[in-house]
């Protein structure tokens, strides 16, 4: 009686959910095929909270016995068939596949996998809910859906007809649905396989890391031992290509043991979904009444918190320049922003490799998908053979795409071969990296290739104070310029920003960075400036992720000024023999800068102002890699007076509303439509 209540509620589910008409109308599409199948396979939608509210006894099957819930949706399927006549060819019961497919899971711990806790759960045979990251995704293969088996004996009654139908379940292997030691409950003679009724579909392997796991990537490793394991996935048919390397997803599958070279935990994916990042409602309160407080400027907000920003690592007033860049670069990394030419890289040129090493991961730090890149590991994907024995290639992450909409930072640039800087310079132009899969290689006829995004931003430094570098180096003819002759000129041209960090430059002061070190060393964990204290990393999280969610757009003055001097500077930098020192991607770099720095301080709209300090900060950049021009920009024209009080940052403002008219003027002498070597261009 259970078993027929179970029935009936199954047959009013699908009744009310709209579940049957689909079912009605998937059959009318393999009956108008006129072809007979061995397996004819149905996804059927479930809500578990709406079966519960129907019939408690088959939620709970639903939810801890989900094959033979199958089985009685199998049941119900077979009888609306046969009733309804909806497909001629079908025989036999066993010949419909009932693949029930869950909406959600009850938010309950029970029905949570947690991949940081041993043992997991794969002997039940049940629903379970995970979140992880993909860190490896492989090629398609086929796996077989369902097969055809007869008796070997002619004259026994089932070497015809439909009767051994063997379908794929959750956890079972190739061998497990098709192999040829089965035997007839007849006459116990053998069964053949009817290849030409044999049913394949789409099969794909992917691994899932938690996202605590990232812990090890983030620069936490040096000092503490971690340890994780992927989880294996499962996915077929329709869920085949749903998942993307780098992102982070709920899956609803049911854990099982595959027996490989050792036993291994998997999950027969059921359901995927995407998870979002959740955007924050505001800021912190200090923030917000700082905010307030510097309202009447545009300049002031921004100043002051790369003047307090990492307290922690440097002291306030030291680093300024660095600091906003490093501020402006996080807030570029939303993962609302659709466009990957926004993302803004860095490169340093230092001689103080520790602060800044260490700087650069407390910057990282702030994002759960920041990425401090192994020198043991790779930055971009790799390929290997899947261990599943499944014929396909295994396509691992890198750290590059495992810091989605984050930053990946990956070290000194002299730690990598030049293979591997070259391969750093294409993305760096292309934002997408290509894996070529060598068919021979991997057993294939043919050779494949896969393209995926990269939506981070890199930063790196070079070390300008080794031995090498010092006794390599050469004088300047131009002034401003410095030498970076041992970086390929391509690359460096491929970063947005080149930022000079050394002794003689103005975001380095020696005495309180001392002085800050030798604190440190006696009291590690101590916080030794008021705003270390007002200002809290938390604080700073919060701001970040807010901002870098703002959606902004231009001003139309923006604009103009914008276009004036990217035109302006292409021309001053165009000489007859070499052409335009400024590539295509240099309006992109503005751009983005100019978004960053509206972003930063919490506005819409992108304003001349913001256009200012972009122009500033890029001019610098190109006075570092090619000499000043007739617009010369001062090493410290973002930060001109050290931020004491109220007084400096009203003098920096007066400042740069100065360097705002000189750009004008730049842009009114060299900008579109002047006269300025119109003959010649």
């Amino acid at each position: 009686m259970s078993n027929l209540r179970m029935k009936e509620a199954a047959l009013i589910y699908l009744d009310r959910s709209g579940g049957l008409q689909k079912f009605i109308d998937d059959c009318k599409h393999y009956n108008d095929s006129k072809q007979s199948y061995a397996v004819y396979r149905f996804n059927i939608l479930i809500n578990p909270s709406d079966v519960v509210e129907l019939y408690a006894d088959l939620g709970n099957h639903i939810l801890h016995h989900p094959l033979k819930a199958a089985q009685v949706f199998q049941s119900v399927c077979f009888i609306a068939v046969k009733t309804l006549s909806l497909i001629g060819q079908l025989q036999t019961e066993t010949q419909i596949n009932i693949v029930l497919k869950l909406t959600h899971l009850p938010l309950l711990p029970s029905y949570c996998l947690d991949l940081c806790e041993f043992p997991l759960d794969y002997t039940s045979q049940r629903f379970y809910m995970m979140q992880g990251i993909v860190i490896a995704i492989t090629t398609v293969t086929k796996y077989t859906q369902g097969a055809r088996f007869l008796c070997s004996d002619e004259t026994c009654p089932f070497s015809k007809g439909f009767q051994y139908i063997r379908v794929h379940v959750p956890g079972a292997t190739e061998s497990a649905t098709v192999r040829n030691d089965f035997l007839c409950n007849l006459c116990s003679s053998s069964l053949q396989e009817d290849r030409k009724f044999r049913v394949l579909g789409d099969k794909q392997v992917v691994e899932i890391i938690t996202t605590k796991a990232l812990h090890a990537f983030q620069g936490h490793s040096k000092t503490q031992s971690f340890r994780f394991q992927s989880l294996t996935i499962f996915l077929r048919d329709e869920l085949v290509n749903k998942m993307n390397i780098g992102n982070e997803y709920k899956i609803i599958g049911i854990p099982t043991c595959v027996k490989t070279s050792q036993t291994t935990v998997c999950i027969e994916g059921n359901s995927i979904t995407l998870c979002n990042l959740k955007v924050p409602s505001g800021i912190s309160d200090n923030f917000r009444c700082l905010l307030s407080l510097t309202s009447s400027s545009c300049w002031k907000f921004t100043a002051i918190l790369a003047n307090i920003f990492a307290s922690q690592i440097v002291p306030p007033g030291t680093y300024n320049l660095l600091k906003l860049c490093l501020l402006m670069s996080l807030v570029q990394t939303s993962d609302r922003n659709k466009e990957l030419e926004d993302c803004l890289d860095i490169l340093i040129i230092t001689s103080d490799t520790l602060l800044v090493d260490r700087l650069l991961n407390f910057s990282i730090n702030l994002f759960p998908r920041g990425i401090h890149h192994p020198v043991s590991t790779e930055i971009f994907p790799t390929l290997s053979r899947n261990k599943y024995g499944t014929g396909a290639v295994s396509i691992q992450a890198g750290s590059a795409l495992l810091a989605k909409d984050s930053i990946c930072f990956i070290g000194d640039l002299s730690s990598h071969k030049k293979d591997k800087l070259e391969q750093l310079q294409s993305v760096l132009e292309s934002r997408s990296i290509t894996v070529y899969i060598p068919g021979k290689k991997f057993g294939d006829d043919i050779d494949q290739q896969m393209t995926f995004p990269v939506k981070c931003s890199f930063w790196s430094f070079v070390d300008m104070d080794s031995s090498s570098r010092r006794n390599a180096q050469k004088n300047n003819n131009l002034i401003g310029q410095m030498d970076c002759s041992l970086i390929p000129a391509n690359l460096v041209e491929t970063f947005g920003l080149l930022i000079n960090c050394n002794e003689s430059s103005p975001c380095h002061q020696l005495f309180p960075t001392m002085q800050h070190t030798l604190k440190k060393a006696i009291d590690p964990e101590g916080l030794f400036y008021f705003a270390s204290k007002q200002f809290t990393t938390e604080d700073f999280e919060k701001l970040l992720a807010f901002a870098k969610n703002l959606d902004v757009e231009f001003s139309l003055e923006a604009e103009r000024m914008i276009h004036g001097y990217y035109l302006a500077s292409r021309r001053i930098r165009t000489d007859f023999i070499h052409g335009s020192k400024l590539s295509a991607s240099a309006l992109k770099y503005l751009v983005s800068l100019s978004e960053a720095h509206a972003r930063l301080n919490l506005r819409n709209k992108v304003l001349k102002e913001d256009v200012l300090i972009a122009a500033l900060l890029f001019e610098t950049s190109l006075t570092l890699k090619y000499g000043a021009t007739v617009f010369c920009v001062a090493p410290n024209a973002v930060f001109p007076f050290e931020l004491y009080n109220e007084e400096y940052l009203q003098q920096r403002d007066l400042y740069l509303t100065q360097c705002q008219k000189q750009l004008q003027q730049f842009i009114d002498t060299y900008g579109p439509g002047t006269a300025v070597f119109t003959s010649d261009e």
